[in-house]
């Protein structure tokens, strides 16, 4: 059969009502049968049988229709299928009894024998087991073409395993022919499953079998992520073998719209599926009491983390969330986003900047936030180094002026998006974030002595996957352009989470949080940028150092080598969630706090690098610059070097 055609009808799946209507006229021809072999009484009359057989009609229907024992999609359908039916027809049964008893029990005679209610149930369960494999052969039939799919392994051997290659194998106008199984258990016994080959995993011969066979990639499902993020990955990777990942399976199992195909929830690995994060929970009971029926106000709402901390707080049911931003066509974006993704949350869209105060304190006398999620600031550390003092007005003052307010106008929780770039910082913009962590806590103090009710958290977390300017967005634009990859240094070290991810664990810890604590973020593992470099490459096909260069650069501006560990146990205390924790940090008084940022803040707005960077030193001491012109001023302060900075010196941009 000419697959073109059926592809002109979309015919993917048997349409549900077809199923429907056979399995009814199965019914009825097992009622037939049952008459015909003589079952009933010969005494019986037409109207009688008619009458029977319309009860068994209805209630088969019914139970059918309400189970929706009909729906599986055949092709794919094995256990779970026969089990639904098998379920509606004995439910089926035990109605026709009930029934059947209740007449009896009413008139003294009853509509049919027990028995034969027995034998409609069966012979109609055989004859749906039949009818659906039947109708499973013929869409295997009809999609016996092979031309043009890829050749492909799946991995494991077990049931989904199994599942997923026989649903690739019968996909009508598939793009994945699976051949065989990626055995990675030792002593696998069965060389063959369900007709699929078993391949054993062995580093020594794989790729050659991947060659000989001409097995095109390999595919794996979702439960086998985090075998992959382990380190599994890297093997084919670095032998050119091509990697897809499918969503889960259950995304396909009913494939309600009858259209689309298997291969649609297939894509190719991108670095952030190999990265080890573990699985988001985005129905936080803890949360969901806080937000649901709350007005939340986020500031910096249209940039990678508050515009996710926007979608988040709307799926937990805000009264009104408050987008606070001063970026013109970002807001647009996701003002038409939330209208298509959440018609129903009530979005207020307000343009305004942080270093504002003015602009600030309307956004919270018009709409009185119970809730403040605190994301505004300036956060390219390069970018810093060059701009000083602008890191200073939006990051230190902009803070101020929002923790003032949420004061002043009763907020219940600010929350404040830090950095761990605020531990022990190497520039700038580490320093800035650090000098907001400090007034943020000493706030809350000063607060709580005179008896206000506000409670000020702090959230730091470290690098997120695919934030607007971070690296894997880069890379993955040079690798498009040919190359070459830049990396600033070989043994450069970060650590990453997703932004979902970081958004969850930022909403959980500020719910949790009583006021004055810093919360920091369980990373995992650190990634060195070079590898994950190498590793993009591959992954799209291409050899490193061959297709694709990668030039080392250098340093930038206040970079760090190694990011501080965040998780260190010693200065970190528990908390009911294991990944998140509380850092132990200095605390300062407030007035003290005051008078040093207004100092810092007079100098920034003055144009006065020098001496705002000095005055950040000295009430920041364990800031020291790395890699940077500001090194100068360290020397100064030790007085290794009295001499003034050359401020004219720029350092070069990115």
């Amino acid at each position: 059969m000419d697959l073109r055609f059926i592809r002109a009808f979309k015919v993917r799946t048997t349409p549900r009502w077809i199923i429907l209507l056979l399995d009814m006229l199965i019914v009825m021809f097992s009622f037939a049968a049952t008459v015909l072999a003589g079952m009933f009484s010969i005494h019986t009359s037409a109207g009688t049988i008619l009458v029977n057989a319309f009860i068994v009609f209805a209630v088969y229907f019914t139970v059918t229709y309400i189970s929706k024992s009909y729906t599986c999609v055949i092709r794919l359908s094995v256990i779970e299928d026969l089990y639904r039916i098998f379920m509606a027809i004995a439910f089926s049964t035990i109605v026709l009894f009930v029934i059947n008893a209740a007449v009896q029990l009413i008139t003294s005679d009853r509509l049919m024998k027990y028995w034969d209610i027995l034998v409609i149930g069966a012979l109609s369960f055989s004859m749906m087991m039949i009818e659906r494999l039947c109708i499973k052969y013929l869409y295997m039939r009809m999609n016996s073409a092979t031309e043009g799919r890829k050749r492909v392994l799946v991995l494991g051997t077990s049931f989904n395993s199994v599942f997923l290659a026989n649903a690739l194998k019968g996909e009508i106008g598939g793009k994945y022919l699976p051949v065989g199984l990626l055995s990675i258990k030792t002593g696998q016994d069965s060389s063959e499953i369900n007709g699929f080959k078993v391949y054993p995993f062995n580093p020594a011969t794989m790729s050659e079998e991947f060659a000989k066979n001409n097995i095109d990639a390999l595919i794996f499902d979702a439960k086998s992520n985090n075998l992959m993020s382990s380190g599994f990955a890297d093997y084919f990777i670095k032998n050119d073998i091509p990697l897809l990942a499918m969503n889960k399976v259950a995304e396909f199992e009913q494939d309600k719209e009858g259209e689309k195909g298997i291969s649609t929830f297939i894509k190719e690995v991108q670095i952030e599926d190999l990265l080890g994060r573990d699985p988001i929970v985005l129905n936080n009971p803890l949360v969901s009491e806080h937000i649901k029926g709350s007005c939340v106000l986020i500031t910096g709402a249209c940039g990678s983390i508050g515009s996710e901390i926007v979608r988040q707080v709307a799926n937990y049911g805000a009264s009104k969330i408050v987008l606070f931003d001063q970026a013109e066509t970002p807001m647009h974006d996701i003002s038409l986003e939330m209208k298509k993704e959440h018609p129903r949350s009530n979005i207020e869209l307000f343009m305004g900047d942080v270093r504002n105060r003015a602009r600030v304190e309307e956004a919270f006398e018009k709409f009185r936030p119970r809730y403040v999620f605190h994301a505004a600031a300036y956060k390219h550390v390069p970018m810093m180094e060059i701009n000083p003092s602008e890191a200073i007005l939006a990051n230190v003052m902009g803070t101020r002026n929002v923790a003032d307010l949420a004061l002043k106008y009763g907020v219940y929780k600010f929350v404040m998006i830090s950095t761990d770039k605020a531990v022990n910082p190497t520039n700038v913009m580490g320093c800035t974030k650090r000098l907001a962590e400090i007034y943020c806590q000493s706030l809350f103090f000063e607060a709580q002595r005179q008896g206000k009710k506000t409670k000020f958290i702090t959230t730091r977390f470290g690098n997120v996957l695919g934030s607007n300017g971070s690296v894997i967005p880069l890379f993955r634009k040079q690798i498009a352009s040919g190359g070459p990859v830049t990396v600033t240094h070989k043994e450069i070290i970060r650590y990453f989470m997703t932004i979902p991810e970081a958004c969850s664990l930022v909403l959980e810890a500020g719910c949790m949080g009583s006021g004055g604590e810093i919360y920091i973020f369980d990373m995992g593992e650190p990634v060195k940028i070079y590898d994950l470099a190498r590793r993009m490459i591959s992954l799209a096909g291409l050899k490193p150092g061959v297709d694709i260069k990668i030039e080392e650069i250098g340093l930038r501006p206040g970079e760090k080598l190694y990011e501080e560990l965040l998780n260190d146990k010693e200065k970190t205390t528990a908390t009911i969630n294991k990944k998140i924790m509380i850092a132990k940090v200095r605390t300062y008084d407030y007035k003290e706090v005051c008078a040093h940022l207004d100092n810092i803040i007079k100098l920034a707005a003055a144009g006065d690098v020098h001496a705002m960077i000095y005055a950040m030193k000295e009430f920041v001491p364990e800031y020291k610059s790395q890699h940077s012109r500001f090194e100068a001023i360290d020397k100064e302060i030790e007085g290794e070097d009295k001499s003034p900075m050359p401020l004219m010196a720029q350092p070069t941009a990115e």
